[in-house]
């Protein structure tokens, strides 16, 4: 499968066009004035003008926060509608980093500062340098494609050009302790042709595990340095880094055709996804090392489930998607889309989400990304600000995956109002996706050859309709030869669902989580008179919830019990079954998670007691 030159996708319209200028209008402007304030420019200026002050900020990766905005403006700046001040923004960064680079094409505003003790290249574990590479590049592949702007190409090519040089098969053996620079490569391997890169990420792929890192703070498993990525028992460590890793990996299949790669690759994932992922698609179950946990370690009120973690998860499934064909990757990616990523950016597009717990108790204080002081829930910007830039890039690129190719057939992924353009076919997506399941695909152009169209239907579908189509493998694939006007109609039932949870995990057991479409509810104690925490659920009053529109979402409003108030003793003896007395009534109104947290800091639940 492919998509780039071959595919050419336009969101016309519903939620992800909304999203999108929302990113234009409010995200990308705050965004560059939250980086002018965090001095992030003034790193790169200091560099020729020391008298400028000292370094700002505590990490040696904030350049990376400039790459991922360029990344995004990429898609933007070029537009008529383009952010207030990006072109600006976009020169002048791209004018600093021409002018920081140092001669043999090193470039970090860290490590380049004249007062700092640490010398380039010093502390792979934790100096990022590789990391700060990737994002580079793919800013710079950004810009090449989306505004035939190479300037930064030029920059990247010349810092990949001396990780070649030390890092190659004739250099050092030693690998990055962020993984990111993988899937980057491979990038570049694709624009420039030069299969250097190709190796490279290739080299740093099969060098973890090898005892080429030094670690400290944590161990192996933190980096994915544990064992050779073929051999790792599960995914591990700090999730961002794992998820990143996989990504690039599978980039590396995709271009050597490797099959050891891929059968690592469909392992790992197969574990995450039945042991390791939240219902949300979140991942990564510990605050303390920002890190995937054990198999069925998923607690709701200290999930971590970064948003970076979201994003990585989100490129690795599609990666898969795209060597495997399988349409369960776009299942995920679907999911962690409208949940684990949507939710950590404020319905305004000014505040963020740097961990998105499923649960927040009434008594809660600590803010996200563990910062003292400041908003209790969503916050303007972080000392680590690594997902408000990661969600501009991610958000400016959604159209890139709505749909692929391969060979004779056109695969619809993500349902959304689209004009999806191949050499030899032209389809315009009409839905109000995904608060109704109806998608309309309209035949633009055609050829008047036999082709197909493969519309996606998401695991969760019962009873989905379409004509003339045969199912197969998560795909309603109907082939003829199409003409201008033909119109294929697809119907996705969209009812409330009670998810449980499995036996192992302990954090939910017994518990109800609700969900309509690809969307998780929860419950915010705005919406209900009875405390979060005494609510109890039944299979049956969610399949009987009705779904209303309401301020261009849609809630679920079902009946509900209240549980009697318990025992004041946090542990009680128990000498038989408890009987509980029948629970009053009450009505309970659940909102989307993605838009949980966006009015008062009260107690959220995604997981309800269930009813006996």
């Amino acid at each position: 499968m492919s998509h780039g030159t071959e595919i050419t996708t336009e969101l016309t319209g519903g939620l992800l066009r909304a999203w999108q200028e929302r990113n234009r209008t409010a995200t990308i402007p705050h965004s560059i004035a939250e980086l002018r304030k965090a001095g992030n420019l003034e790193n790169l200026r200091r560099l020729a003008d020391p008298s400028i002050g000292p370094y700002r900020g505590r990490y040696p990766f904030l350049d990376t926060d400039l790459y991922k905005t360029l990344e995004g403006l990429a898609y933007e700046v070029g537009r008529d509608d383009a952010p207030v001040g990006a072109r600006e923004f976009f020169d002048e960064v791209v004018g600093l980093l021409e002018q920081a680079q140092a001669e043999d094409g090193y470039l970090n505003s860290y490590f380049q500062d004249p007062d700092q003790p640490k010398q380039p290249w010093s502390d792979l574990g934790w100096g990022h340098e590789l990391y700060n590479l990737g994002h580079l590049i793919q800013a710079a592949i950004a810009a090449n494609r989306q505004l035939e702007d190479g300037r930064l190409l030029t920059i990247a090519g010349r810092f990949a050009d001396l990780v070649v040089r030390k890092y190659g098969i004739d250099g050092e053996e030693v690998v990055d302790g962020h993984p990111e620079v993988e899937m980057a490569l491979v990038e570049l391997y694709r624009e420039t042709g030069n299969a250097e890169y190709l190796t490279q990420a290739r080299l740093f792929v099969d060098r973890r595990g090898q005892g080429k890192l030094k670690h400290t703070i944590f161990p192996a498993e933190y980096f994915q340095d544990n064992a050779p990525f073929r051999e790792l028992p599960s995914v591990t460590g700090h999730a961002v880094r794992m998820a990143y890793l996989a990504a690039g990996a599978a980039d590396v299949h995709l271009e050597t055709g490797d099959p050891t790669l891929l059968a690592a690759l469909e392992r790992l994932w197969d574990d995450m996804v039945a042991t390791k992922l939240y219902l949300t698609g979140g991942l990564g179950s510990r605050h303390s090392d920002e890190a995937i946990g054990d198999r069925y370690e998923l607690p709701s009120e200290r999930a971590y489930a970064e948003t970076c973690a979201a994003i990585a998860t989100m490129q690795w499934a599609w990666r898969m998607h795209l060597a495997t064909g399988k349409a369960s990757y776009l299942d995920v990616f679907e999911t962690v889309l409208y949940n684990a990523y949507a939710v950590g950016l404020s319905a305004d597009g000014t505040a963020f989400f740097y961990d998105n717990p499923l649960q927040r108790r009434p008594d809660h204080e600590q803010r996200s990304g563990a910062e003292s002081g400041g908003e209790p829930l969503r916050r303007a910007w972080f000392g680590c600000p690594c997902c408000p830039p990661n969600i501009i890039r991610w958000m400016s690129q959604l159209q890139d995956y709505v749909a692929t190719t391969r060979d004779d057939t056109l695969y619809v992924g993500l349902y959304a109002d689209a004009r999806i353009t191949t050499n030899d076919l032209a389809v315009t997506v009409t839905t109000d996706y995904p608060w109704d399941g109806e998608v309309t695909i309209t035949v633009d152009h055609a050829t008047g050859e036999e082709r197909a169209i493969a519309l996606r239907i998401p695991s969760w579908v019962v009873g989905a309709q379409i004509d003339g189509a045969a199912v197969e493998s998560g795909w309603a694939i109907v082939r003829r030869a199409f003409v201008a006007g033909d119109i294929v109609r697809l119907r996705l039932p969209m009812v409330p669902r009670a998810h449980g949870s499995h036996p192992y995990l302990d954090a939910t057991r017994g518990g109800i989580a609700v969900a309509r479409g690809p969307l998780v509810y929860c419950v915010e104690q705005q919406d209900v008179e009875a405390p979060v925490d005494d609510l109890l659920v039944t299979p049956t009053a969610v399949a009987a919830a009705t779904a209303d529109r309401r301020d261009d979402s849609v809630v679920l409003e079902l009946t509900g019990g209240v549980a009697p108030t318990p025992s004041s003793e946090l542990y009680p003896v128990i000498t038989e079954q408890p009987h509980s007395a029948p629970a009053q009534e009450v009505p309970v109104t659940l909102v989307p998670y993605f838009l949980w947290g966006n009015r008062q800091a009260l107690a959220m639940r995604v997981w309800l007691r269930a009813a006996n």
